[in-house]
């Protein structure tokens, strides 16, 4: 799994365990929805850091909180 499909798999769980969709987090996070469906999109590669600290943000959790889970610990080697 790539580290952004993690990312969008993260959220999506964060988004279900709140009981919310997607666009309700763009607008808790200040975002527009594009920008949120995008980051949702298995096509798009690349999202920034930036984008994922304001979803956080949204969701009242720290960067520690988002990245601390097993998901991410286990990703595989970038540089190959």
């Amino acid at each position: 799994m790539s580290v952004k499909d993690a990312v969008a798999k993260r959220f999506l769980e964060l988004c279900a365990e709140r009981g919310i969709r997607i666009n309700e987090l763009a607008n808790l996070s200040g975002v527009t929805p594009s920008t949120a469906y995008s980051m949702m999109d298995s096509r798009r590669r690349d999202i920034s850091i930036l984008t994922i600290k304001k979803f956080c943000d949204g969701l009242d959790m720290t960067l520690g909180e988002f990245f601390s889970t097993e998901e991410f610990d286990m990703l595989e080697q970038e540089i190959k």
